[in-house]
């Protein structure tokens, strides 16, 4: 018996998504809060690799780029969660938790890759 036939037997004859899958469809359903707070960690790395790239093609620079950069980052992310997704904050111990949810990380892969792309495009 295949491997895929032995999980559908397991999982009672249920079809279950991938994680991918649910986290590009709306409302769809979190039965492991971990797996969502993965998608939003993962999601938000990218956000802030994505802005890093623009600001640095653009050139932004300074307070500004940093400041855009935050509201870019939590903007996006709250956006995702309360009206794509539209997951019980509660649930997951808030929105300001959903919220912080890997932006450290995702400040740090931003900075590295907007200063790589700025000075390598614009030092004199």
């Amino acid at each position: 018996m295949s491997r895929q036939k032995l999980e559908k037997a397991a999982n009672g004859n249920k079809c279950e998504t991938s994680v991918w899958t649910r986290a590009v469809t709306a409302n769809s359903e979190w039965p492991d809060k971990e797996e969502f707070l993965d998608v939003i960690y993962w999601s938000r790395q990218a956000i802030g690799i994505i802005v890093g790239i623009a600001w640095g093609f653009i050139p932004l620079k300074g307070f500004l780029a940093l400041l855009l950069f935050a509201l870019v980052n939590t903007g996006l992310t709250y956006l995702y969660f309360s009206s794509f997704q539209q997951v019980d904050e509660e649930e997951f111990g808030g929105a300001w938790e959903l919220t912080k949810e890997g932006f450290m990380t995702s400040f740090a892969g931003f900075l590295v890759t907007w200063i790589i792309i700025y000075s390598g495009l614009h030092y004199e």
